[in-house]
């Protein structure tokens, strides 16, 4: 809204309106106003929750210190949205898809979360929403952010124009001196294509997974992308969910893998960087990082309470939507194959709990004794139950997070 007033007034001279053109200027004031919302007015959320006794049930799982936190407010996830939603309202362009999707993302999982919330709390039942609605939720986002990017004509990459042979077309044109120079002749175009980590041709297209069918096959590509998309955003949406299980561990995750996100979506989105990089060039992602420096404003404003020992939990109001968040970013800035790695530990949460569960359902149907591969999943507990403190093991996990971001980031060059 402030970026369109001020738009407004430039043509006014208005003083300091022409910084609302740059991007890093409008990130700055973002991460600034979400941080401020979080944790000033998150206190008065905390409050209110505490007034209206929406605290936490805890079940005795024998952990250390577990039943400390009986009471705590929960739902503390609209912090999180509210400290999100309103710097990008303020400061984004929303003209631009990827913001729309962006926000879409952020509203529809808070609201599958908030209902999930709602339920355990108010309604008195620990399961709260049943799976298969959490499941019908993610799954409708999924399409929507499949089908728009695959059909919004604003949703392209920039490719060099090809000869017959490969070789780039080249034409010669003066530069503001009057000099010559060849440049590379670019098109946007429509595709379904990613960056794929350590390899030298590092694009992935999804036709190729449907290639065997022939070229005819390119018309079931969005089909093959619609459900890539939809298992992108359960997955990390669910282990957002399951690594929310220690004071401050997802939301410290979180903040670290916005920062990786948001580096990405900066050389993405700038044709300089991507030239240099050799990486996909997509037109318009730069404005995303308005929408994840509030993101990263919003985690660690968060983390001031929820840091151990918590004052409130975020509930599946939050951890639903940060999970939702992470996976449709990756997908828009066309990074999503990076998941498994800057995404790590949500992944290896997640793999916890599979294996826990399969490995005990088979041993028990093989031998009629159910045998466990951890302590007590996710992995998280597992550490708990050999004794460690919960603020080390969320420590250790958090280094962990910037190593494998590190990596992220390093697979810019490494192929």
């Amino acid at each position: 809204m402030l970026f369109y007033l001020f738009e407004y007034l430039e043509q006014f001279d208005f003083p300091g309106a022409g910084m609302f053109h740059y991007i890093s200027f409008r990130a700055s004031l973002a991460i600034i106003t979400s941080l401020i919302i979080s944790m000033i007015f998150g206190k008065r959320i905390i409050i209110f929750l505490q007034r209206k006794q929406i605290g936490e049930t805890i079940r005795d799982l024998g952990l250390e210190g577990q039943l400390s936190k009986k009471g705590t407010p929960t739902m503390g996830g609209i912090i999180i949205l509210a400290a999100i939603l309103i710097p990008v309202l303020l400061f984004g362009d929303l003209s631009n898809v990827y913001v729309l999707l962006m926000l879409l993302t952020t509203v529809w999982l808070g609201f599958v979360g908030f209902l999930d919330d709602y339920i355990k709390v108010f309604k008195k039942n620990k399961e709260g929403l049943r799976g298969k609605f959490k499941m019908l939720g993610q799954i409708v986002l999924g399409s929507i952010i499949a089908i728009t990017m695959y059909f919004h004509n604003d949703v392209v990459i920039r490719e060099n124009v090809l000869q017959a042979d490969g070789t780039p077309v080249t034409q010669i044109v003066e530069n503001e001196l009057g000099e010559e120079q060849t440049v590379v002749l670019t098109e946007d175009v429509k595709s379904t294509k990613v960056n794929v980590p350590f390899f030298k041709n590092n694009e992935f297209d999804y036709f190729y997974l449907i290639s065997w069918m022939g070229e005819n096959a390119r018309k079931y590509t969005w089909i093959v992308f619609v459900l890539a998309v939809i298992f992108i955003i359960s997955a990390v949406s669910n282990g957002a969910n399951l690594t929310d299980g220690l004071d401050g561990l997802a939301a410290g995750s979180s903040a670290i893998i916005g920062v990786t996100l948001g580096i990405l979506a900066y050389v993405s989105g700038n044709t300089i960087f991507a030239d240099y990089l050799n990486i996909m060039y997509i037109p318009n992602t730069g404005e995303l990082v308005v929408f994840i420096s509030a993101f990263i404003g919003a985690m660690v404003g968060f983390m001031w309470y929820n840091s151990y020992p918590a004052q409130v939990f975020m509930g599946d109001t939050g951890s639903l939507a940060i999970g939702g968040i992470v996976g449709v970013f990756a997908i828009l800035i066309r990074k999503e194959l990076l998941i498994p790695i800057l995404c790590g530990v949500f992944l290896v949460e997640t793999l916890s709990v599979a294996l826990q569960v399969s490995w005990f359902k088979y041993t028990r149907k093989k031998t009629g004794e159910g045998k466990r591969i951890f302590l007590m999943s996710p992995l998280h507990h597992h550490f708990q139950k050999k004794g460690y403190p919960e603020a080390k093991i969320v420590t250790r996990f958090w280094i962990v997070g910037i190593l494998l971001a590190v990596i992220t980031i390093v697979t810019l060059k490494i192929r």
